[in-house]
């Protein structure tokens, strides 16, 4: 995908930019997401980039959001983060075998009213890059279960590797 399509795929997702806010993106990969959104973002917000294999450069989309790379293991290791006001994870919630264990630990470094923004593959079907799917009528399942109120579908796009297509999702207490 390129940063074009991540931005207008993720364009369609809703956030609160009327002031600095800290976020994180799990598994930001090469930093594509990442990049699109801190183009997004307030001046003065931060992004934690994590991920098990940092990209060479991570690059801000309008330079005044700062990104942090945080080499790490976002299912096994502690992130030691706090006051975070939304978690992005693009293509990486199909890699966590147990997803509540996962949203619990989320939970303590997220602020009251912080925001999940997923972008998965709408498939049930797992393969070697898809080991755990997680389909959207299953992610809204997860979610509402676990507490949160609102679980949002705002776009689709098709995929080149699923012939289930993609989506991405706005996830709100």
């Amino acid at each position: 995908m390129t940063f074009r399509e991540a931005a207008q795929f993720l364009s369609t997702t809703p956030i609160d930019d009327s002031q600095p806010a800290q976020w994180a993106d799990l598994g930001c990969g090469n930093g594509l997401f990442t990049s699109v959104l801190s183009g997004r973002l307030h001046s003065g917000s931060g992004i934690y980039a994590i991920d098990k294999r940092l990209p060479s450069r991570l690059l801000t989309a309008n330079g005044e959001v700062t990104i942090i790379p945080v080499k790490a293991d976002f299912v096994e290791d502690d992130l030691a983060l706090h006051g975070l006001s939304g978690i992005l994870m693009a293509n990486s919630l199909h890699y966590v075998k147990d997803k509540i264990a996962l949203l619990q630990k989320l939970k303590i470094y997220l602020l009251p009213n912080a925001v999940f923004i997923i972008i998965e593959y709408d498939t049930t079907r797992d393969n070697q890059w898809v080991p755990y799917p997680v389909p959207f009528v299953e992610l809204r399942t997860l979610f509402i279960d676990y507490g949160y109120a609102r679980v949002e579908k705002t776009g689709e796009r098709k995929s080149l590797y699923q012939s289930g297509g993609m989506y991405v999702c706005l996830v709100e207490t």
